[in-house]
């Protein structure tokens, strides 16, 4: 436009008059030379009149540099006219250089001090560098301005800016420029639009002491003439304009960088929570495993059995609420690994130790330890069993044993061969020899005691010196016993030649009643026999052995009833009013314990059908819990391969796939009761003492891991989906870009693995038109995008890393540049920042964050306490340490 780009020698904005009023010839005077002022200021110089100052150019081609921010040739030192000449000459070449055209305006008019022409170069000086750069919907220069007027304006009641000179008069506008920007400075509510004076006199008070702006315009001139000048009004103007801007600009720059604070902070916060998840559940881990590690037998079977209890407690109770907190840390871990990928900062690495294949490691180490110490108490309670029976065996033959030899030394040590007859001599050597055959037959007891001890000796057994040291006992009396037998029989030889007498029947009946009535101690020994069986099976081979017991009783009746025979002869020949010489045995002890014998048959019959039947339970028992087993395990099966192909459909949206986990999260948790069903009738198990399970392939500690682990692979799986959605939300994705990801994704994944290796993500890229260049330069390319899809090295790319890397070859996002050209606008272009800048444009907990973190500037030329910006902006984004 002609008002915008050519200069005249006439007054008005549009060249029409030819005369410059006078009031407003003093207007522009002011308000040009404040406005000039305002940029001298940065260099260290100001003017006082405007058509003299410029006279020697010096100031001319300062003023220019400031606010071109061009270098202009050195002005000439002489004093001379031409040295003036000269210097404004170059002055108004710079300025037609920029595209102006000065018209009527030669240096000679500037060097001798020509204030028309002076003052309209002044306005084309404005006018290119103040106000043609200033562009509002595609409207430049003094349009552009006025628009930006109206739109800042349009809110104020009494405000109607449609030019730069009327709708300016009663300050109004002034006042809402600054209010719209600076609500804090003005109380625009308590203005009246009758009161321009008062108006007019705080918008410029408060331009200057709060804005850095200059008055350029006089109170007493705005009010006093009829018609402002527009030129001064749009200088001034103009500079409210720019001072906003830089504002507006240091805001924006102010936001950006809280932006990215916030993520910092945020990330932070997860770190820090996922470092403490971790430690917790570690320590948990090794505080446990000692116990688990803990291989101390135990003395008795219930303290066993009570340490056993322990376990299945610590297994139900503990260990469930420990699986899920591992759960959640995995997806923890993993929505904090996709927010650093959105925010495009580099992966987490948890400190030594703490990495989530740590934990998996230290949980498998876990499941190890549990399976080896359950295992251990398994067999120690088999072996305590074992101890007990052969304990309560011992004690039992021992005691019949130690019965039998009651008494027997003193009857071997009694002096009562000599005084006695022939037939006494006889007699008693016959008794002696029926002992000896009695003592013979029990010598396999102490044989079969000797090995009972040894055996629970060997095993362990806790009691095992009482046990020994009654087993000396034991031996020291045998042998005391057969040394005596051998002394008296010694006797009774020397005195045989004395003893003719012989009583065939006596001796033939404590001939046959030792034996019988040894075979009779040794049937009540297995009849009165504690059992320990595990099966119906083993509980019928027991009633096999009694059975065929039962059949050889007729056998046994015989020689009893041979015994009474002999005993009804021996009272049929009149002697049985007289003790048996060769026998300490009586009919009456033959019946008694013939007696006894047959009472303890039925009972034995008895205790084994109860036996039957307790074992009878316990498989009961297992097929109920087999039944609900063989139900739950398919279950599951079949829930963990729907799960595997659930991630390989082709969903409509993620949404509807986020649906679709949901309702298998919803039928696993209902499927909870079957659960505990299961649970208690493997607790009845448990209770029962009952070990084995043929009627069915799954575990309870089988299935519980199964179904944990398919709560978990839902949960994980609803994370990833969930972390889809944030990807695709915050990256502007369609529901058909994603698809097309998707299915590119899985049509590479040849395992079904949920992962691509490099040659699969390689042919992936190709595949969507990714150019990788060719030769190594194909090679070097794929290297730099795996690192950054797979930043850990394992050689697998996640479809999330995947997902987040093909989003980010298409968006716009924030980067370390942009932040550091934040940081610079709000240190107004220096290379350092100073705490007052940070609380000034940053809000306090943004401002103390950038302080605390940043490092302190080492330029030169900084003030002291100035900040490094630069390292701090790379540092968010992994490019430097933080």
């Amino acid at each position: 436009m002609a008002d915008e780009t050519d200069v005249a020698t006439a007054g008005g904005v549009g060249g029409g008059a030819m005369l410059m009023d006078l009031a407003w010839e003093r207007q522009q005077k002011k308000t040009f030379t404040a406005w000039i002022n305002s940029h001298l200021r940065k260099v260290g110089h100001q003017i006082a009149e405007i058509d003299k100052d410029f006279n020697d150019g010096k100031l001319l081609l300062a003023l220019l540099e400031i606010i071109s921010g061009d270098k202009l040739a050195r002005p000439e030192k002489g004093k001379m006219r031409v040295h003036k000449v000269s210097n404004v000459n170059k002055a108004l070449d710079f300025i037609a250089s920029k595209g102006v055209r000065l018209a009527n305006i030669g240096a000679e008019e500037i060097v001798d001090g020509n204030l028309k022409m002076t003052l309209g170069m002044i306005w084309t000086i404005i006018l290119r560098f103040a106000i043609q750069d200033i562009s509002v919907e595609e409207m430049t220069a003094k349009e552009g301005l006025l628009l930006w007027c109206q739109r800042k304006t349009a809110p104020y009641k009494n405000v109607n800016v449609q030019n730069f000179h009327m709708s300016f008069k009663d300050g109004l506008a002034f006042c809402g420029l600054i209010h719209r920007h600076r609500p804090d400075l003005i109380d625009y509510d308590s203005l009246r639009k009758d009161n321009p004076e008062h108006n007019l006199r705080t918008a410029f008070e408060v331009a200057e002491k709060s804005l850095d702006i200059p008055q350029m315009l006089d109170v007493e001139d705005m009010l006093n003439q009829v018609k402002p000048d527009e030129r001064a009004v749009m200088t001034y103007v103009s500079a409210y304009y720019h001072a906003f801007s830089s504002s507006q600009q240091a805001e924006n720059a102010a936001k950006r960088i809280g932006k990215v604070l916030d993520i910092n902070k945020e990330n932070e916060r997860l770190m820090e929570e996922y470092e403490s998840l971790a430690s917790d559940l570690l320590m948990w881990i090794q505080q446990v495993i000692p116990w688990l590690e803990d291989t101390t037998s135990e003395k008795t079977l219930q303290a066993a059995r009570d340490r056993l209890g322990e376990f299945r407690s610590y297994r139900t109770d503990q260990k469930p609420p420990k699986a899920e907190e591992k759960g959640k840390l995995e997806a923890h871990f993993n929505t904090l690994q996709t927010k650093l990928r959105i925010s495009s900062r580099p992966a987490y690495m948890p400190s030594e130790g703490r990495m989530i294949h740590d934990i998996a490691v230290a949980w498998k180490t876990l499941d190890s330890k549990e399976k080896t110490y359950e295992e251990f108490l398994m067999a120690e309670i088999n072996r305590l069993e074992r101890l007990e029976h052969l304990a309560a065996k011992f004690q039992h033959k021992a005691a019949v044993h130690e019965s039998w030899t009651a008494g027997k030394d003193a009857m071997l040590s009694a002096d009562d061969v000599e005084g006695v007859g022939l037939a006494g001599v006889l007699a008693l050597k016959k008794q002696h020899e029926a002992f000896e055959s009695d003592l013979a037959a029990h010598e396999d007891r102490v044989e079969q005691l000797s090995q009972i001890s040894k055996e629970l000796e060997q095993l362990g057994y806790f009691n095992s010196a009482e046990v020994n040291e009654r087993m000396v006992a034991i031996s020291e009396n045998w042998d005391t016993l057969r040394n005596l037998s051998d002394q008296r029989m010694k006797t009774i030889a020397e005195a045989e030649q004395l003893q003719l007498q012989l009583d065939e029947l006596r001796l033939d009946f404590a001939k046959k009643a030792a034996p019988f009535n040894n075979w009779m101690d040794g049937a009540k020994e297995e009849l009165q026999d504690v059992f320990n069986v595990h099966s119906v099976q083993e509980t019928q081979d027991l009633i096999d052995a009694h059975n065929a017991f039962k059949a050889n009783i007729e056998v046994a009746q015989g020689e009893y009833d041979g015994l009474i025979a002999v005993a009804e002869e021996v009272d049929r020949l009149g002697g049985g009013d007289k003790p048996n010489p060769y026998s300490n045995l009586t009919r009456d002890d033959i019946n008694g314990k013939w007696e006894e014998v047959l009472a303890l048959v039925p009972h034995r019959d008895e205790s084994l059908q109860q036996e039957v039947r307790r074992q009878e339970e316990h498989d009961r028992l297992r097929l109920a819990f087999a039944e609900k087993a063989n139900a739950v395990g398919p279950w599951l099966e079949q829930s963990t391969e729907y799960l595997a192909n659930l991630g390989l459909q082709n969903f409509s949206s993620l949404e509807e796939h986020l649906e679709a986990l949901h309702t298998e999260e919803t039928k696993a948790t209902e499927y909870g009761p079957n659960m505990e069903e299961l649970e208690d009738a493997n607790q009845l198990v448990h209770n029962a003492f009952v070990f084995d399970n043929k009627h069915t392939e799954y575990s309870m500690d089988t299935l519980r891991v199964t179904y944990q682990q398919l709560k978990t692979a839902i949960n994980r799986n609803i994370n990833a989906v969930e972390n889809q959605i944030l990807t695709r939300d915050s990256m502007g994705l369609s529901e058909d870009q994603l698809q097309e990801l998707r299915q590119s994704f899985n049509h590479f994944d040849k395992d079904h693995s949920g992962e691509l290796d490099r040659n699969e993500f390689k042919a992936c890229l190709l595949s969507l038109g990714t150019n990788l260049g060719h030769g190594d330069d194909q090679e070097t390319n794929l290297t730099q995008m795996m690192a950054k899809v797979d930043p850990n090295g394992s050689g697998r790319v996640t479809f999330d890393a995947y997902l987040d890397f093909m989003t980010r070859q298409a968006t716009d996002e924030d980067s370390a540049e942009q932040v550091l050209q934040s940081f610079k606008i709000l240190a107004g272009d220096k290379p350092y920042i100073t705490e007052a800048q940070l609380r000034s444009d940053l809000p306090p907990g943004q401002a103390e964050y950038c302080i605390q973190r940043m490092s302190p500037y080492g330029g030169e030329g900084a003030p002291e306490g100035a900040l490094d910006y630069q390292s701090f902006a790379g540092a968010l984004y992994g490019q430097s340490d933080l």
